[in-house]
């Protein structure tokens, strides 16, 4: 994407024009906003690092599996609401209308999925992480090594990148910066401090803090988008009529779609650009990677004290995932009806005055919102916001890439590591994260951009089907088998990445421009593409197992959802087993070693240990052993019957809610003549005839 330099001014009849600070946007209210928000993270980092067991593998990366339903639903929440929804969300709304909602109501679904059917069963095998699963499931090393390595490539080059982009240009518009890197450098070191110190629970305290601030200051912002386009039934017409004044001669280019009132739309790729029978079939597929098999989201669900904790942190996040949709894609939508020359530019040197983009400026639909209305106080406010999406996310990324490396690839290579090398390593590579993120940023500087939020979900298109329809054979079908997952997977990431560079050499024309690209790839719609990919993967997995031997009965145990429940012991049982013993033994031959009471250990090695956690009391070796204790009860999935009761109905429930609301935004309230009618009119103001 390029950067895009929104040029923002203000007014000298602006009452806030003598209050701001230093040429930037921002009054010096905004700036104590900001403090104070950095205050309160602070706090919570500080408050993480006071826990217990942060010295232990599973007490730093699963943060001893003793959270509750709220933090856990609020870190789910905040760890996807990142600031790429805030500016491509957005973006997306403001070219194409409300379809791109249709991605947060499917979240609410596969969220649920992800608490019945996915998690009873991760937890109840006793892994870390998803990669090591697979290893338990299938045996050998190589799918374990291919996905966790895939899984840092994309961590890196899609989601860090991404957000670093989407968040800069709201930051760099916003504090009237030249100069990007300092605000990204800064916020990627305190990111990672936050994770290296506190592991998994300080993210999760965090985002839960941030939660709270991302929807107060989001709910704030559409109530003001309202209060100025005139209510919804008023934004329902004027975002129909949101045409810039320059249009490219004779093309429909800058013209709201007819359908931006309508969710799921028509099923032929050619005219529409969210055709339902593709989203039911190929983005639904595509989506259940990210929410139910990505070790990001995942890893907080597994941080929850039990399995009802666990879906009740489902539950809570899949519910205000309908949020979005009204303090996010609407607020985009309003303002391309409040900016239709900017937002919705048409022409590629008008967005390029705009944005410094000549192929959209839908992306600069947010931060102009947010930096044009909002009162002085409240622009802080909502940069608060925004750099609590950008930190929720990284510090999501971080801690989920070193687990990854740390129980996957370093384990690898160092099976018989202790935990605290396991926990210097993963603090370590969190420090290799930030260098390249930070070498990565002139690339996402020099890359083009449109919708930024469909862009990300393009390139799921064309890498997850193959992990989603593995991990959902390998969940529901005790027969499939370690070849057939290898062999599905290579297949389905070959064709994948040979259409993913296609695409790439094939570049998609912009709207006034005529459309040369070969047939299979204009014709064959990226959600069109996922529907083959995982149906045609499923069908090579199916395929391979069966014609090879069927797996070991002892891998079966407590790795399908059939078998979750079986309690005889597995050959690997006692693998686990050693590496838990193994942490409380080393915590007391450190003791009996040094035999050196605390007072007489130099300072600084002191200090070490309470920035790591590393603890050898005798108090840190009973929390160990506690700690312990429990994760062997979580594995049992025990549920009161008056939680699972609750639980289920609240199921019932949400399913009821998504189903209605993806039945109200799919009816159209305007027919197509009506559409033509509006903007017909709206065309001949502007002196243009003949274009529809």
């Amino acid at each position: 994407m390029a950067a895009q330099k929104l040029q923002v001014t203000i007014t000298d009849g602006d009452p806030d024009r003598s209050d701001l600070v230093g040429g930037t946007m921002l009054s010096s209210w905004d700036i104590v906003s900001v403090a104070v928000y950095f205050l309160l993270v602070m706090g919570t980092g500080i408050y993480s690092m006071c826990r217990p067991n942060r010295g232990t593998v599973a007490g730093y990366f699963l943060a001893g599996r003793f959270m509750w339903w709220l933090p856990v639903g609020a870190s789910l929440f905040a760890s996807n609401i990142g600031s790429e929804h805030f500016i491509g969300l957005a973006g997306s709304g403001a070219a194409a209308g409300i379809g791109v909602g249709a991605f947060e109501f499917n979240a609410m679904v596969l969220l649920q999925l992800l608490g019945w059917v996915f998690l009873p069963v991760f937890i109840a095998s006793g892994v870390s992480t998803l990669p090591e699963y697979t290893r338990k499931r299938f045996g050998g090393r190589r799918i374990q090594m291919y996905l966790a390595v895939l899984s840092l490539i994309l961590y890196i080059f899609t989601k860090i990148s991404v957000n670093l982009f989407s968040g800069a240009i709201f930051i760099q518009q916003a504090l009237k910066v030249s100069n990007l890197y300092v605000c990204i450098i800064f916020m990627l070191v305190l990111t990672a401090v936050c994770t290296m110190v506190g592991g998994l629970a300080a993210v999760i305290y965090t985002d839960t803090l941030q939660f709270f601030v991302m929807i107060g200051g989001s709910l704030f912002v559409v109530i003001k988008g309202f209060q100025e386009v005139g209510g919804y039934n008023e934004l329902q017409v004027k975002y129909l009529t949101a045409i810039p004044e320059i249009l490219v001669e004779n093309k429909t280019c800058g013209l709201p779609r007819v359908d931006s009132w309508r969710m799921l739309r028509d099923a032929d790729p050619t005219i529409s650009d969210l055709p339902w029978p593709a989203f039911l079939l190929g983005q639904i597929p595509a989506s259940l990677w990210y929410w139910c098999t990505d070790q990001m989201m995942v890893q907080r669900a597994m941080a929850a004290k039990s399995l009802s904790h666990a879906q009740g942190g489902t539950l809570f996040a899949g519910y205000f995932k309908i949020l979005p949709m009204f303090i996010i894609i609407l607020p985009g939508m309003i303002s391309r009806v409040l900016f239709p020359n900017e937002v919705g530019c048409a022409d590629p040197e008008e967005c390029f005055k705009s944005c410094g983009s000549r192929v959209s400026c839908s992306n600069s639909a947010y931060p102009r919102l947010v930096l044009e209305y909002l009162p002085t106080g409240m622009r802080g406010v909502m940069l608060s916001v925004m750099l609590s999406a950008i930190m929720s996310n990284l510090t999501s990324i971080f801690n989920s890439a070193s687990t990854l490396f740390t129980m996957d690839i370093w384990s690898y290579y160092r099976p018989k590591a202790k935990s605290r090398e396991q926990l210097l390593v993963g603090r370590l590579f969190i420090v290799v994260l930030v260098g390249i993120s930070i070498l990565w940023i002139p690339i996402i500087e020099q890359s083009q951009g449109g919708q930024l939020f469909v862009y990300i979900q393009v390139i799921a298109a064309y890498l997850a089907p193959p992990i989603a329809a593995v991990y959902c054979l390998a969940i529901t079908w005790k027969r499939m088998n370690e070849p057939g997952a290898f062999w599905g997977l290579m297949i389905g990431f070959v064709i994948g990445m040979v259409r993913m560079a296609l695409d790439f050499y094939y570049h998609e024309p912009a709207c006034y421009e005529d459309d040369d690209r070969p047939l299979f790839i204009k014709n064959l719609h990226y959600m069109y593409f996922a529907t083959i990919m995982f149906w045609g993967t499923t069908l090579v997995s199916i395929i391979t197992t069966l014609l090879t031997k069927p797996p070991e009965q002892w891998q079966l145990i407590r790795t399908t959802f059939f078998t979750r429940f079986d309690r005889r012991d597995r050959r690997d049982d006692v693998e686990m087993r050693e590496r838990i013993q193994g942490e409380l033994e080393q915590m007391l031959g450190e003791t009996e070693v040094s035999g050196e009471p605390e007072q007489r250990v130099s300072w600084y090695h002191r200090l070490y240990n309470a920035v790591f956690g590393f603890d050898n009391s005798e108090a840190a070796q009973e929390q160990v052993a506690a700690m312990n204790k429990h994760l062997a009860e979580v594995t049992d999935l025990h549920q009161e019957k008056e939680e699972k009761r609750l639980l289920n109905t609240m199921l019932a429930i949400i399913l009821i809610v998504v189903l209605s609301l993806f039945i109200y935004f799919s009816i159209n309230p305007f027919t197509e003549e009506e559409v033509h009618h509006l903007q017909r009119k709206k065309l001949k103001e502007l002196g243009y005839e003949n274009i529809i």
